[in-house]
């Protein structure tokens, strides 16, 4: 997870043959440095996998796109059929003042629950319940092992706790406390919509998933979207791990950070 949070958002997959992003809410400088960080480089990825339309998943966006066609190396931008009409491919005025426009790159869309393969990747994409245009949650799976990213969700349905079964490695939301929430500095529409079914979910939420519906063969277990006025990574942890206990399985637990990419998960 090279970033998590309303601040910036972008995971990293690698297998034997493919490298893939999922979502670009990082500058590209900021992208760049991350990916060094664990020896990958922007212009190596096959494939960008894009949530939803929201500012902090895809923000470099347009930039890294626009960086790859300069480099003659255009990368595959998959986009949900109703999530490709939002995205603006502007960039910012250059400076006489001239908007900088790229072409659209080549965006594969697609129906959200359908699947594709990208590589040696078989990703899977699903609905979930989130205030943007038509938002997904992702499952891929390579070499025998299959990764779950659900987070920007308001509730946890039926649909995602299928979709997420037999999960080996997880990036969920525990995005906000209650308590912090309601005496919190939003003002009372921003914590009504963050608490609605359209909203992101409370650590509440939250661990009731982990207690009753993770499943038992989970190797990692990364919670993610944390708000940081509204949440602590201490309460995050507590609350997780008494789930994880009640619940008799002990995956690795890490709580993803905005300001920092997480440690690498080699499998």
């Amino acid at each position: 997870m090279l970033a998590s949070g309303s601040a910036g958002n972008a995971a990293f997959l690698s297998t034997s043959k493919t490298r893939v992003l999922i979502d670009a809410g990082l500058s590209v400088r900021e992208l760049t440095r991350r990916l060094a960080e664990i020896g990958e480089k922007p212009e190596d990825l096959d494939a960008i996998l894009i949530t939803h339309e929201h500012s902090d998943h895809i923000s470099g966006l347009p930039r890294l796109v626009r960086a790859r066609a300069k480099q003659k190396k255009p990368v595959a931008v998959f986009l949900s059929r109703l999530t490709a009409p939002m995205i603006d491919w502007e960039v910012s005025p250059s400076r006489n003042g001239t908007p900088k426009n790229i072409d659209s790159p080549p965006v594969e869309q697609f129906q959200a629950g359908s699947d594709w393969t990208v590589g040696d990747v078989k990703v899977q994409s699903f609905g979930i319940p989130h205030d943007a245009e038509d938002p997904v949650g992702f499952c891929l799976e390579a070499e025998g092992l299959k990764i779950g990213i659900a987070t920007d969700l308001g509730y946890v349905p039926d649909s995602i706790k299928y979709h997420l079964r037999g999960v080996h490695f997880l990036l969920f939301e525990s995005n906000h406390a209650i308590e912090m929430l309601k005496v919190g500095p939003y003002p009372w529409s921003v914590k009504q919509r963050v608490m609605s079914r359209k909203g992101h979910l409370s650590n509440d939420t939250t661990c009731e998933y982990i207690e009753n519906d993770l499943d038992g063969g989970v190797q990692a277990l990364i919670l993610g979207h944390l708000s940081e006025q509204n949440n602590h990574p201490v309460i995050v942890r507590q609350g997780a791990e008494s789930s994880l206990e009640r619940r008799g399985i002990t995956p690795r637990l890490v709580i993803a950070e905005q300001k920092k990419q997480t440690e690498v998960f080699t499998y």
